[in-house]
């Protein structure tokens, strides 16, 4: 059943993947590093946030990932002798990711709990720290874990943190990290956060918001971060291990826990967390400054190329399917059918997850960028199918029938008399499903991608200037839709040229 059911999904694929092959390039080369000969640095992919500060974010001056965790992976990189490649996606999807091996370890304040252990090869612990409890600003509602029943709290959905939530009978909103859960707090939706409390002192330090506080601990314990590898990659898990009791020897866990928190938070008792100096506060101006050509290199590299390729292979495909749905052979017929109610029917973000986490499981594993085409196309072909069968059939059947009167077979009466006419009716929706996709591009950052909207949330994330960054992306994305709704009144132009008025 397994392999048949690889046989269906490899059949239904083939036209996409051939197109795009050139996109796994690089992977290919990545994963030939990763096997490269004894003597020469495998590459190791590393998964984390980039928008945790300070354990995982990008300098503002720089646009470099940077922050504790990273700086600690980065050590022990150089002492195991590998070769970093950094993944950055959102918490939700780190794991899947991991499990998918997408990615060949975690750094990003991994709590070890039960669960973990069980699942995952769990590291030596690199950080302690223990759990707080966020609240708005004189709420005396809210002083400890118990006073957390029936309320709302905003988390990370898979995070340590979010199950301590629920364990206190509290209801969790889900966010992408602390900077959203922070916001939602201020602004009364949710009533308390349950994090660690050296991302919250750092939050605290360096917005300077005087709207959420720090209302005690959430419990006694200490929480102890790892990193996290699948549980079968027990040799670089081992190197890992070496390589953390080697830096906590030598003083460099030290070294960079007192750059970022002035305590050693790489053992039980090393002292308070003391971020009282925080990052260097902007202005938003600077901020959107700062973030504009990262926005623009994300809207050019990933963007526009993504949108184009997905949408002339979802055309190609959705005249195939809509030929096929008209057809008078009724297997065709319905496989159509069946095709596009499946496309209309399942979310968008479900597909792509299908395609990037859920195919591997049956041997069909897919790069990031080719793994988006596959699901953008698809998507496209299942709604442009029924846009390019409706405009088929407005052309009068007369057309179809005088084309046979002068000897042209199916094949020339489509591409010579019916196609041409079609054109001109399905232009109009045909460019409503484009600007719709250049838009659906954002869900691209679920499978590791970093596009335009992905930047402004790695820039949001470390500023909290969330209105003007996600209006600055919404900019961009408007002025490439003016750009193409002036193109499609062109060819709409063009193509009224010889119709009679």
């Amino acid at each position: 059943m397994r392999h048949a059911l690889r046989g269906i999904v490899l059949l239904l694929l083939l036209m996409i993947v051939a197109p795009a092959a050139q996109t796994s390039t690089v992977p290919a080369a990545q994963a030939s590093a990763a096997r490269a000969p004894e003597g020469e640095q495998p590459v190791v992919r590393v998964g984390t946030e980039g928008t945790y500060p300070p354990f995982s974010f990008h300098d503002p001056r720089t646009q470099q990932l940077t922050g504790y965790d990273i700086e600690v992976i980065e050590a022990v990189a150089d002492e195991a002798g590998w070769r970093l490649e950094f993944v950055e996606t959102q918490w939700d999807a780190i794991f899947p990711a991991l499990d998918a091996e997408r990615i060949d370890l975690i750094a990003n304040q991994v709590s070890r709990n039960d669960e973990r252990e069980a699942k995952y090869g769990l590291s030596d612990t690199y950080t302690y720290s223990h759990g707080v409890i966020v609240r708005r600003t004189g709420d005396d509602s809210i002083r400890t874990l118990a006073d957390l029943k029936g309320r709302t709290t905003a988390q990370s959905a898979t995070s340590n943190w979010a199950q301590v939530a629920r364990d206190a009978g509290a209801n969790v909103e889900a966010v992408e990290g602390f900077a959203q859960a922070a916001a939602l707090l201020a602004q009364g939706r949710v009533d308390a956060i349950v994090n660690d409390n050296i991302a919250v002192l750092d939050y605290l330090a360096s917005t300077g918001s005087t709207d959420v506080e720090i209302a005690g601990n959430a419990g006694g314990e200490t929480s102890e971060q790892v990193l996290a590898f699948r549980q079968d990659d027990a040799a670089r898990l081992d190197e890992a291990n070496k390589a953390i009791t080697t830096l906590r020897d030598n003083g460099t866990l030290r070294e960079i826990s007192e750059k970022y928190f002035k305590a050693d938070v790489s053992v039980p008792d090393g002292g308070d967390a003391d971020l009282s100096e925080g990052r260097e506060a902007r202005s938003t101006w600077e901020v959107m400054g700062s973030t504009a050509w990262p926005m623009f290199i994300g809207l050019v590299k990933v963007t526009i190329p993504l949108t184009a390729i997905s949408f002339a292979i979802g055309l190609v495909l959705a005249l195939l399917v809509a030929l096929a749905r008209i057809s008078s052979y009724r297997i065709l017929s319905g496989l159509a059918r069946a095709f596009i109610s499946i496309i209309r029917g399942t979310p968008l973000l479900l597909q792509l997850f299908i395609v990037f986490y859920g195919l591997p499981q049956i041997g069909l594993k897919f790069d990031p960028f080719t793994a988006a085409v596959i699901a953008f196309s698809l998507n496209v072909a299942g709604y442009a199918a029924e846009v390019v069968r409706s405009a088929i059939l407005a052309v009068p059947k007369g057309q179809w029938e005088a084309a046979s009167t002068v000897g042209l077979d199916y094949r020339r009466t489509l591409r010579r008399i019916i196609l041409p006419q079609a054109t001109r009716t399905a232009v109009p929706p045909l460019s409503n499903t484009l600007l719709s996709l250049l838009k659906d591009t954002s869900l691209g950052s679920v499978v590791l991608l970093t596009e335009l909207f992905r930047e402004s949330q790695l820039a949001a994330a470390e500023s909290n200037e969330f209105l003007a960054l996600y209006t600055f992306a919404g900019l961009y994305y408007w002025v490439i839709c003016v750009a193409l709704s002036a193109a499609q009144k062109r060819l709409e132009t063009r193509l009224d040229r010889y119709v009679a008025t």
